[in-house]
């Protein structure tokens, strides 16, 4: 039993290893090659977490070799045209200028029901008011409303808009982030003199400390336990 709870720790490391070496994807942003090496390494580390008659090198050293294969396949995309064509295929558009385009979903095997579904998730009940609709190589479809159809922009309203930055966490849970403030080119002797400047308290009573869009800090205590 010891032994079987072993291999399948190790397994799974194993496993949370090679999907990161896959690098950062949701399993819908998949592409199909993609989706079948998951597949197949998941299939593999089950089978050698449920017997100890299975040899573990058996398991590991494919695994090692499908991750392998799948980081020199996402490489070969990067530099090749050709092979992510032919491993990944092209988008498919499906609606163009506002007609539907019976072909390509035969091609895809995508009938009216489908379309209207995939157009219903992405917020569009009406498919007279789409222009443009393609099918990814992921199997997301990308919607592109007709001009008068078309949710209401900032540009519409405001011909100089305000550039806006995202706001970042220096503080969390009571610990400097190094990479925060250096991404903002700030230091530490910086943070302690604005937080005693706000009255904010020490940093270790500091659940969150952040900074803004427009560079004004904001902040919240730790919850005191009972």
């Amino acid at each position: 039993m010891a032994l079987l709870l072993i291999r399948a720790i190790l397994l799974y490391f194993l496993t949370l290893l090679a999907m990161k070496a896959m690098g950062k994807r949701q399993l819908g942003q998949l592409q199909p090659f993609e989706l079948v090496i998951v597949l197949i390494i998941s299939e593999m580390a089950s089978l050698a977490m449920q017997s100890n008659t299975v040899s573990l090198i058996n398991s590991v050293a494919p695994i090692l070799t499908i991750t392998l294969l799948q980081i020199l396949l996402s490489y070969g995309n990067l530099k090749s045209e050709k092979l992510r064509v032919m491993l990944c295929g092209r988008p498919a558009i499906l609606i163009r200028n506002g007609r539907l385009s019976e072909q390509e979903m035969t091609h895809q095997r995508i009938n009216l029901d489908d379309l209207q579904e995939l157009c219903r998730n992405q917020g569009y009940f009406d498919l007279s008011g789409i222009d443009m609709a393609i099918m990814e190589t992921n199997g997301q479809l990308s919607i592109l409303p007709r001009t008068d159809k078309r949710p209401l922009q900032v540009g519409d309203m405001l011909e100089k808009i305000p550039l806006e930055s995202m706001s970042e966490l220096v503080v969390q849970d009571g610990h400097v982030d190094q990479q925060a403030l250096n991404f903002l080119g700030l230091d530490e002797q910086w943070l302690l003199m604005e937080l005693k400047r706000l009255k904010a308290g020490e940093i270790r009573n500091l659940f969150i400390v952040g900074m803004d869009e427009e560079g004004r800090l904001f902040w919240q205590e730790k919850e005191r336990k009972r």
